[in-house]
């Protein structure tokens, strides 16, 4: 089982250990506003996958998970690893997130909230 002080400086900036498991961090590069739009969709897709269990609606819940998908491989918390990732892959990644997020919306690049 990992811990955190089993971490080397650079392993505790990519990884957040939570009851032994390790968790990837989002990007450190992301900007505010990009971090708080990706987070945003983050919730509602989360919040949404609840509901849409409760309900009973597979649908509806598969349609929540892909939005959850979506903002973490925005985040860099999912897909290839960000500090593998030059600048310019790193910002696609979250731009292409984005738009993909924003057209669940049907918002086009709005600020998906």
């Amino acid at each position: 089982m990992t811990e955190p002080e089993d971490l080397d400086e650079v392993e505790q900036q990519r990884w957040l250990v939570v009851g032994g498991r390790r968790w990837r961090r989002q990007d450190p590069a992301l900007p505010e506003d990009v971090a708080a739009r990706l987070k945003s969709h983050l919730g509602r897709g989360r919040s949404g996958t609840g509901a849409a269990r409760k309900r009973g609606d597979d649908e509806a819940v598969a349609a929540a998970r892909h939005r959850t998908g979506l903002a973490k491989h925005g985040l860099g918390e999912r897909g290839d690893p960000w500090w593998d990732q030059s600048d310019d892959e790193r910002r696609e990644r979250w731009e292409q997130a984005l738009t993909e997020l924003d057209a669940l919306d049907g918002d086009g690049g709005g600020r998906g909230d």
